[in-house]
């Protein structure tokens, strides 16, 4: 079969080529973005004067039918044309005739690939922004709980001081938050038409750019046709915003896979969010959080591969571009399903806050309240409080019990200075709660802290 470029070729395209060069099999999936990005063109070339009323209305009227067959299964999708672009005028052509010749004027397959690719992004940064948006809902549901729930605080993943539950679900609702707030920003900065560049150079026609960008929803038309048709820098951004907010989903399932644990037991996944193993009955693994875990690390390879597509590319458009897709759409699905089920796996797990509070009393987590007592209310110096605070988690190690628990008299045998009103500051929960300073995990500050992030979620809802 004749392609629509091959004028000045003599011998015809071999099969292998057509199965190299074809991106028809995957690009497919932009076909709603290159139907409409289509009829903002054909719109504007006849409010130019360049196409008729009765060409557009014919157009028009073919792309819908294009759009049913694609829709409803029967378009055939044929390697030999390439890409959607040619598929699409291919077939409108056959069904309205010589006005499907002129849908390609004034543009080239560089900036009809541009502007439908950008919207896709732009169209789904919005969609993963809800999904964000659920998934932060969800921890400060789950948070609003939790505000005097102890759970001992980690470095190196040590016990290290006590929190409540709340403070460390309010910790990746921040990270979450910081997520939606890339994919807002990237929005706004790619919102930007490539319509009309043509091939790379613009074009002579008598086209207005900003009547395209207006009715696909652009905030404003590319500067710089040279840079714009070769420009993958928002596919790039969406790659990097995903393993960005993958990432933070993995640290979390890390987490959950380890608090699901028998040495933890500090939730239970629902059985609708857990798997069994082939040989042991008894086992319940948290397949759930392990595969979020794992997926974290396609995403980062999706963004890797694009770069390198990109790193050695001159002006203006390429072909190994092509290759800018398919990471994309896995990137995109990875993401979108990672949000959901995560949210959902939240939603439905049981929190065991006699367990957490348990472990708050393994580790000695108010010894640093015991150093502060030392410098507040001793006058020690805090070098000298921390030496003497040692001492005391040694004679509490040596005794087998929690820093927590030390009787007073072993304290006094420790240093002289100290007085018998320190016994409530090694409380786990007066500890938790003497952490008052703004941004920390006091029960009154986590309350704020509920408080600030209920307010941005209202604020950004859709």
């Amino acid at each position: 079969m004749q392609k629509m470029w091959s004028g000045r070729f003599t011998e015809a395209a071999s099969s292998l080529l057509d199965e190299f060069n074809a991106s028809i099999m995957f690009d497919r999936e932009l076909y709603r973005e290159d139907i409409e990005g289509s009829l903002a063109h054909a719109t504007m070339l006849q409010e130019q004067g360049i196409l008729t009323q009765e060409e557009l209305g014919s157009i028009t009227k073919g792309l819908a039918q294009v759009k049913e067959e694609i829709e409803s299964g029967v378009f055939v999708w044929e390697l030999s044309d390439e890409d959607l672009h040619m598929a699409i005028e291919k077939r409108l052509t056959a069904i309205i005739g010589e006005a499907g010749k002129k849908l390609h004027t004034a543009r080239s397959r560089n900036d009809q690939v541009a502007v439908d690719f950008r919207r896709y992004v732009l169209r789904k940064n919005k969609e993963i922004m809800e999904l964000t948006h659920d998934l932060i809902r969800a921890l400060h549901t789950i948070a609003q709980d939790h505000s005097d729930t102890l759970i001992p605080g980690m470095t190196h993943l040590q016990h290290a001081q006590p929190v409540n539950f709340a403070f460390h679900m309010l910790a990746y609702g921040a990270m979450f938050k910081r997520d939606y707030e890339r994919f807002e920003d990237s929005f706004r900065r790619n919102n930007v038409s490539p319509l009309g560049c043509a091939a790379l150079a613009g074009t002579p026609h008598n086209i207005n750019r900003h009547s395209t960008a207006e009715k696909l929803g652009f905030d404003s038309v590319s500067t710089n046709c040279l840079d714009t048709v070769s420009d993958r820098d928002f596919a790039l951004e969406i790659l990097f915003n995903i393993s960005m907010s993958m990432m933070h989903i993995s640290r979390l399932a890390e987490e959950m896979v380890m608090w699901s644990s028998y040495e933890f037991k500090f939730i239970t996944f629902s059985d609708a969010y857990s798997t069994g193993s082939s040989i042991m009955p008894q086992k319940k693994n948290p397949d759930v959080a392990e595969l979020l875990r794992g997926k974290s690390g396609r995403t980062f390879g999706n963004l890797m591969g694009l770069l390198t597509v990109m790193k050695g590319l001159p002006l203006a458009y390429n072909k190994d571009t092509q290759e800018d897709k398919e990471g994309v759409f896995d990137s995109v699905k990875t993401i979108e399903i990672s949000l959901n089920i995560l949210k959902e796996a939240m939603l439905t797990m049981n929190v065991h806050k006699e367990n957490m509070e348990s472990a708050c009393k393994v580790g000695h987590l108010s010894a640093t309240d015991l150093a502060d007592y030392l410098v507040q209310y001793c006058d020690i110096p805090f070098r000298e409080a921390h030496f003497i605070t040692g001492k005391a988690v040694a004679k509490s190690e040596e005794l087998g019990i929690d820093l927590s628990d030390i009787p007073f008299a072993e304290l006094k045998a420790i240093d002289a200075r100290i007085k018998e009103n320190v016994m409530p500051f090694l409380s786990i929960k007066h500890s938790m709660n003497a952490r008052t300073s703004e941004g920390g995990t006091a029960a009154v500050r986590t309350m704020e802290q509920l408080s600030h992030l209920n307010t941005w979620l209202e604020a950004n809802q859709k």
